[in-house]
């Protein structure tokens, strides 16, 4: 019985738990890839449905016992959806509730209040129409504008694909000098004055596969695999390697050195009255 359990507990050690990054094209991605992916679905995002307590330990005031504080976040369910705007962080609750004391309790989802509104990146020059929520507003606000609001929020905080497109693109236009005001000077000069801190907390190749989703990142890494070590068909590399081999073997019609002095044409071959040579 000894024997079996430390032959279990052997066996927990060296189990392994194989992650994403660990197989295919996955274990081929770049640190700078795990690194946002890690900011992006390990980090633990800010609370946004409930009001986290501080502390180790708490006192009940209605028995007076002491109990451990545990902060579990509310089960979020991501959709489709939330991808296509800026919610703010904000996510469709799934949960349960009565109607009454004593009954069962039933199935319900919590959504978030939307509304379509208009944004503007000053860095990008343009105007996004986007589905947001009251939050996203209060913080767009808090933040002063849209680009401070995005640099300033980590990926797990931001959550849509939406927002981490818009905030690779501006990273980029910082990198590249802000080109949208190429036009005006001035404006650019005083954009990256204010913008440029930004560019310390990311390398040049992080910012290259910042925002990118796995099946992105997927095909990137393979683009890139496939531009260092071009894949030639076979068809072509035995259409060469056949012509080198008649070519030693002084066959020369074949490999295209064609006598001139001889006249090679078919129908002098098939008139059985020609001349032949022998």
């Amino acid at each position: 019985m000894a024997s079996a359990t430390k032959q279990g507990a052997a066996m927990l050690r060296g189990f392994v738990r194989k992650t994403r990054f660990d197989t295919g094209l996955g274990a081929e991605l770049p640190p700078a890839y795990r690194k946002f992916w890690k900011e992006w679905k390990e980090q633990q995002p800010a609370a946004v449905h409930y009001v986290p307590k501080e502390g180790m330990f708490e006192r009940k005031e209605e028995t007076g016992e002491v109990h451990p504080i545990q902060n579990i976040p509310l089960p979020l369910k991501s959709v489709d959806e939330e991808n296509y705007g800026l919610w703010g962080g904000e996510a469709i609750i799934q949960g349960f509730t009565k109607k009454k004391l004593m009954s069962h309790r039933v199935p319900r989802f919590w959504v978030p209040t939307l509304k379509r509104s208009v944004v503007r990146s000053d860095i990008l020059n343009e105007f996004f129409s986007v589905t947001v929520t009251e939050r996203t507003i209060r913080l767009i606000f808090e933040y002063r504008g849209l680009d401070h609001y995005l640099l300033m929020s980590p990926a797990c905080d931001l959550r849509s694909v939406l927002a981490l497109k818009i905030k690779r693109r501006i990273l980029q236009d910082i990198l590249k000098g802000i080109p949208a005001y190429e036009n005006n000077p001035e404006k650019q000069k005083e954009l990256m004055k204010e913008y440029r801190k930004y560019l310390d907390q990311y390398t040049e190749e992080e910012i290259d596969w910042y925002g990118l989703t796995w099946i992105e990142a997927i095909r990137k890494r393979r683009e890139e695999i496939h531009a260092e070590n071009p894949t030639v068909p076979h068809k072509v590399i035995f259409r060469q390697k056949l012509i080198e081999q008649l070519r030693e073997a002084g066959i020369k019609e074949v490999t295209g050195e064609v006598d001139e002095t001889k006249d090679t044409s078919w129908m002098k071959r098939l008139n059985p009255f020609a001349k032949k040579e022998f």
